[in-house]
């Protein structure tokens, strides 16, 4: 059970998240009830707690209690201003739309300028919210004070939350859904004809949730660890898990197949599984495989206290002596191939527990195993004394900067959103500021916007369903509904990383239940809510299509050629190396890819939602993703066995190999030109096949211990999926060159 929920949560995050929150509201309640403050007090209070603890993102608990601190003067300014400002309509509207431009654009100086842009609003918006009074702020004063102190001893006491040990927790998380990714690839060697489909979607969602966890332990190595080598050594061991996980996935379809798999087929839903093979095939050797497989999955979930035990270091011997053919059963070519991609596993494993555990028992290891912990303790060395300073890239500047764009964008939404809303409700204007507010986080095109707002609205309309509901039930029962108060906001913050739909009805409910406590609920308050937020979505998209609009198509091109960019440059590196070229940092350069792809995977969301209106523009769309997302992984592949070549005494560098990814690097850079620029002229070169270019016959004869049978798999498979993206993104194809 703690492993699935490891695996659901990585790092718990969510659920720290979720009771941070929690833990500082009841505190805040407890301190003010002591003291018996009024019920609005007690809602001030609990709303200034949530905003001062969601707000700060920092990782490093210094920085948090800076922030913190900072926090508690800006928002005794905010609701003082908020309630000064209160009788004079004009110019509190006009000073809110400056405070919503100072907070968006506060963005640009980092998580700190983000948190305190954060409670300056929210805390505007409550006095708002419970009307405040310049009689009533010294009240306010202190309800806020409290707040923050319970926010801190929630923060740094309850609930601690170290970046160390956020990044171990992270590890548990990686070798949970490694576990369950084993698991998966289990079921479809098992799975008959009628299940493969949705053994399929569990592979594809098993390898997705893993690489998912290995960008988050990414973001987090450098604050989570003592020094840049351990950083490294721990990114590497990752990467070299998640390589070698994927590569058995695929190397497992294969063997259910009369063809070799596409590695399309572990990224696009709906990809067929290839045909011709018994599905499933149940012989001796399979039998062995999914007892190997089993042992596998034990050897990522086992502590490491029980790895050391001779019953496992024996399974693990054995399927470490895949690697150098020892033992491999009779089967088809195909099936031996699975078995030698169980062993690189398994090396891959025992990598990441001494990255992970430190040094382990080695007097049950046989030679193979010897020759496996030589081996990574020879990369360990080489990668403590690689260093590589990465040069910065200039950021735009002026309007061209995007927080400055969205403050700007943001301020002429929230003025739009004021003039309407007090046309709904003079009293409760301020729910389409804080709509329109909302759909400008953490987006940066119209159509992210107009998607955000379309889930807001109906998580919105849920939630006030909702809240008739608990407002029935609760009545003036004043404890229940703050119960349920902060049953909503956990369920609220645990879910937002998942759904904002779900995050949006979780707090409307809420709010039925604070109206409820003000006494000033009635079914037309949260019908109003409903107008006020499709008011403020509207005045969001409005305000982002006409004020220095970022089209999506712009948006999805821009990142589209900094993703080929990367490519690029992942694979000329990579070539570069295998070819006998000095050592690079691949490791880093791949990680940036992954990061540029997932950063475009989001941008993509406005056109592969189910409301996109063109259905070809959605499918195309997918598609060209999943070409990506299969060419990263030949590309981090390369990577991987690029770092391998000067501490593996078997690897040799390869020559030849500069000349056949030479194409696939300009047909890469051909693509990003012509996406940059459709009047671009470079078209895409074809030729001979890349096994071909090297040396007939390889690949029907591999060469074990050297990389070039693996490394020309995946350059040929890179090289088809390059090709691949010229017909969805319309380019033309040159001459063949020889």
């Amino acid at each position: 059970m703690w492993d699935r929920l490891a695996a659901s949560d990585p790092g718990l995050l969510r659920l720290t998240a979720g009771l941070r929150t929690v833990a500082a509201i009841a505190l805040t309640l407890a301190v003010l009830t002591l003291v018996r403050v009024p019920v609005p007090h007690l809602v001030a209070g609990a709303i200034a707690a949530m905003a001062a603890t969601f707000a700060i993102r920092e990782k490093q608990r210094s920085q948090q209690a800076v922030t913190l601190a900072l926090g508690l003067p800006v928002a005794l300014a905010s609701v003082s201003l908020g309630a000064l400002l209160n009788q004079w309509v004009v110019v509190g509207d006009v000073f809110f739309v400056v405070l919503i431009f100072c907070a968006v654009y506060g963005r640009r100086f980092g998580d700190r300028g983000t948190a305190l842009g954060l409670i300056g609003f929210q805390i505007y918006f409550l006095s708002l919210f419970v009307h405040a009074t310049t009689s009533a702020l010294p009240g306010l004063y202190g309800v806020i004070a409290v707040a923050f102190v319970c926010s801190g001893v929630a923060r740094f006491v309850l609930l601690p939350q170290t970046p160390a040990g956020t990044l171990d927790r992270l590890r548990r998380a990686f070798r949970a859904r490694l576990g369950q990714l084993v698991a998966a690839q289990i079921e479809l060697l098992d799975a008959g004809p009628e299940d493969v489909e949705k053994v399929l979607e569990h592979l594809r969602t098993g390898t997705a949730r893993l690489h998912e966890t290995a960008l988050m332990i990414q973001g987090r190595l450098a604050d989570g660890t003592a020094d840049e080598a351990t950083a490294r050594l721990l990114q590497r061991r990752i990467a070299d898990a998640e390589i070698a996980a994927e590569r058995l996935g695929l190397l497992l379809l294969t063997s259910r197949s009369a063809e070799r798999t596409d590695t399309l087929t572990l990224h696009l839903p709906g990809a067929p599984l290839p045909s011709g093979g018994e599905l499933p095939v149940r012989d001796e050797a399979t039998a062995v495989l999914r007892r190997d497989l089993e042992a596998l999955r034990l050897l990522v979930l086992r502590p490491v206290g029980e790895a050391s035990g001779t019953a496992l270091a024996q399974v693990r011997n054995r399927l470490l002596g895949y690697r150098e053919e020892e033992n491999l059963p009779k089967a088809s070519p195909a099936l031996q191939d699975v078995f030698r991609g169980l062993g690189e596993a398994a090396r891959a494993v025992l990598g990441l527990r001494i990255a992970l555990d430190g040094p382990q028992d080695e007097s049950d290891d046989t030679p193979a195993t010897a020759r496996s912990r030589e081996e990574l303790d020879a990369e360990d060395a080489a990668i403590e004394s690689s260093e590589e300073d990465e040069p910065e890239e200039p950021e735009p500047t002026g309007l061209g900067r995007p927080t400055t764009r969205a403050a700007v964008q943001v301020a002429v939404g929230s003025a739009l959103a004021i003039a309407g809303g007090e046309l709904l409700s003079s009293q409760r204007w301020y729910w389409a500021v804080l709509t329109c507010w909302i759909v400008f986080l953490n987006t940066a095109s119209t159509g992210e916007i107009l998607v955000k707002g379309y889930r807001r609205l109906i998580g919105t309309v849920l939630g006030v369903v909702a809240g008739i509901g608990l407002a029935g039930l609760v009545g003036h029962h004043t404890w229940t509904a703050f119960a349920l108060v902060l049953l909503c906001v956990f369920a609220a913050f645990y879910t937002a990383p998942l759904s904002y739909t779900l995050m949006s009805f979780f707090v409307t409910a809420m709010l039925g239940l604070l109206y409820t406590l003000l006494s000033t609920y009635s079914v037309s308050v949260l019908v109003l809510r409903v107008e006020e937020t499709a008011l403020g979505a509207a005045c969001g998209v409005i305000a982002a299509a006409v004020v220095l609009p970022i089209h999506t198509d712009r948006r999805t091109n821009e990142l589209l050629v900094d993703t080929l960019d990367k490519l690029a440059d992942v694979t000329r590196a990579a070539m570069d190396q295998l070819s006998g070229a000095p050592p690079a940092d691949l490791v880093d350069r791949a990680r940036d890819l992954d990061q540029a792809l997932a950063d475009l995977r989001a941008a993509t969301q406005p056109l592969t939602h189910p409301i996109a209106p063109q259905r070809s523009r959605r499918d195309t769309a997918r598609y060209v993703v999943a070409l990506l997302e299969t060419c990263a992984y030949h590309a981090r592949s390369l990577a991987a066995t690029a770092e391998l070549l000067p501490t593996h005494p078997s690897i040799a560098a390869d020559p030849r190999l500069r000349g056949a990814g030479r194409r696939i690097v300009h047909n890469i850079e051909a693509i990003a030109a012509h996406v940059a620029d459709p009047r671009s002229t470079a078209g895409i070169e074809t030729g001979p096949s890349i096994a071909s270019m090297l040396e007939p016959g390889t690949l029907r004869t591999p060469r074990y211990g050297r990389v070039t049978d693996r490394v020309l798999r995946h350059l040929q498979r890179l090289d088809e999926a390059v090709s691949g993206l010229a017909r969805p993104l319309g380019i033309t194809r040159e001459r063949s060159r020889k």
